[in-house]
């Protein structure tokens, strides 16, 4: 079993996990999936019209970018995805300038984080190396990788616009827990445009579904006093 597979299943095994799939589950299914159709409809506005430059990158003083990291199989080679979200960052760090760049997500032990492949991949994009990097390799999930970024932006006192760019597709997921977490952002896509495809109709599909639960989730906890569920997503 892979250590990814390993997170995830210890992700759903959790009890108030469960407890908000099994909320999540029942409106879907006592609205006849029309709650999940909803949010697989604000996943793709989100992916459509998600800029490529956010108006707070040409702010005063240039904006704090999260990079969000993406799963690498053998922890070397990067996918088109990943590949595409690190030429936007280079892109806007040498025609923009950039505050800070927070370079997100760890990976099994004994090979490189997906932090540490995005340094790298940045380094290879012209980058240079006294660039303002922070690397985050310790977190395995968006959630994780919003609530530690969070914890880096209050230790070195970054208040300042803050950029979530990932791909559109994960873009709506990124901004639902940002939100949950008190993070006030602008959204960057990675790609130029959306492309509809097969397998992209699948991962939008698979998004709308984490920010249903997500979203359904944490509402429900709100409205019951639930504290230890609220713990879970913010």
């Amino acid at each position: 079993m892979t250590s990814r597979l390993r997170h995830r299943l210890n992700l759903f095994s959790d009890r108030h996990v469960l407890y908000a799939v099994a909320v999540a589950g029942t409106a879907c299914l006592l609205s006849a999936g029309l709650v999940y159709a909803g949010y697989f409809i604000q996943v793709l506005r989100v992916a459509r019209k998600a800029p490529c430059v956010p108006a707070s990158i040409d702010d005063a003083g240039g904006a704090c970018v999260l990079v969000f990291g993406k799963h690498s199989r053998d922890g070397r080679l990067l996918d088109v995805d990943f590949g595409a979200r690190l030429d936007r960052t280079a892109m806007l760090w040498h025609e923009h300038g950039l505050r800070t760049m927070i370079l997100l997500g760890g990976g099994p032990a004994g090979v490189p984080s997906e932090a540490d492949l995005a340094h790298a991949g940045l380094l290879a994009r012209g980058v240079p190396a006294d660039a303002p990097l922070l690397l985050e390799s310790t977190s395995r999930d968006t959630l994780q990788n919003m609530r530690n970024a969070r914890a880096l932006l209050t230790a070195i006192g970054d208040a300042g616009p803050v950029v979530l760019l990932s791909s559109r597709y994960h873009l709506a997921r990124c901004a639902v827990f940002a939100r949950q977490l008190g993070i006030a952002a602008d959204l960057c896509a990675a790609e130029s445009r959306l492309m509809l495809s097969p397998r992209l109709l699948w991962r939008l599909a698979g998004e709308a579904a984490y920010v249903c639960l997500a979203d359904i989730g944490t509402r429900w906890a709100r409205l019951i006093g639930h504290k230890r569920m609220l713990a879970r997503v913010t």
